[in-house]
C-alpha cells in the first residue's frame, strides 16, 4: 500500500471524520499490546499505557518494538523450562 502524506487532501480522511475509522490489527506487539491501521485512510494508532487509543508516532513504534522483544524473549524462555 502507498504511503500516504497527512498534508493532502483525501476523501478516505473525510470519510473517517464522519464516520469513523475502520480499525485492523496490523500487528500483535503482546498480548495485549496492538498496533492497528485504518482501512480507508491509513491512519495508524496504537494502545497506550492507560488502555486508550493514540496515534502511532515513531516513538511509539520505537517503544512497541522494543516491548515486542522483550516479550518474545519472555515468551521463550517460559516454554524452554516447560519440558
Amino acid at each position: 500500500m502507498k504511503e500516504r502524506n497527512p498534508n493532502t487532501f483525501s476523501f478516505a480522511k473525510v470519510f473517517c471524520s464522519i464516520f469513523g475509522h475502520k480499525l485492523r490489527v496490523s500487528k500483535n506487539v503482546t498480548d495485549h499490546v496492538h498496533e492497528y491501521k485504518c482501512e480507508k485512510c491509513g491512519m495508524e494508532m496504537t494502545d497506550t499505557a492507560n488502555g486508550f487509543l493514540a496515534r502511532l508516532t515513531p516513538k511509539f513504534k520505537e517503544t512497541n518494538d522494543y516491548i515486542s522483544k522483550i516479550h518474545q524473549k519472555r515468551k521463550r524462555k517460559h516454554y524452554a523450562h516447560a519440558s
